[in-house]
């Protein structure tokens, strides 16, 4: 929902009265939603990409079925029903979009964030990917290929980035904080250790 959308207008409209009245503070429904979209969803899906990153059969198996191979993590439900893991490589760069709504992996990535639900994300990353995806802080080199993909009700992607060099020592667990929820919707790369 964008702010001109009648949903967002009622959505707020309800949350104001229900604080008005003391039924809900917003503090706490601000904390819940940050939860949802930064830890419960996205470590999820950083499990699943370090996993695909230290054990080549797993990620054999996350390529060839998406939603069985997550399943063994224990992650799963409606809305990754469907899921459809693609493997960033030196000579390909994948992002996900859902042209027509706001299809997401919500077991592996969360709730997901405000811009990918936008009338500009969801029209520009299709017109111009490598554009957008520079104004969104990631300049993918001109020498790889920039491969869109439309999210739907039959498939939800889930991008497996490249991982970053220097981590053959790491644990999967390591690994996974290296993952982010933007790099797994492809707009941002895995985070290179040291670099914060």
């Amino acid at each position: 929902m964008t702010a001109a959308d009648p949903r967002a207008i009622r959505v707020e409209a309800v949350e104001s009265l229900l604080a008005e009245k003391g039924l809900v503070d917003p503090a706490v429904v601000d904390t819940i939603i940050e939860h949802y979209e930064t830890n419960v969803g996205p470590l999820n899906g950083a499990k699943v990409v370090a996993r695909a990153w230290t054990d080549p059969a797993f990620r054999n198996r996350l390529l060839d079925n998406g939603t069985k191979a997550i399943a063994e993590l224990g992650f799963g439900g409606p809305e990754g029903a469907m899921m459809v893991a693609i493997e960033n490589t030196p000579d390909v760069h994948n992002v996900v979009v859902c042209t027509l709504c706001s299809c997401y992996p919500w077991p592996v990535l969360g709730l997901p964030p405000t811009w990918y639900k936008s009338s500009e994300y969801r029209s520009r990353m299709v017109a111009e990917p490598r554009k957008l995806l520079g104004e969104m802080g990631l300049e993918v080199p001109a020498t790889k290929k920039v491969r869109v993909w439309d999210s739907s009700v039959e498939a939800r992607y889930l991008v497996i980035p490249e991982r970053p060099a220097g981590t053959e020592a790491m644990s999967a667990d390591d690994l996974a904080g290296l993952v982010t929820r933007d790099s797994m919707i492809g707009v941002a790369v895995a985070t290179v250790p040291g670099s914060d």
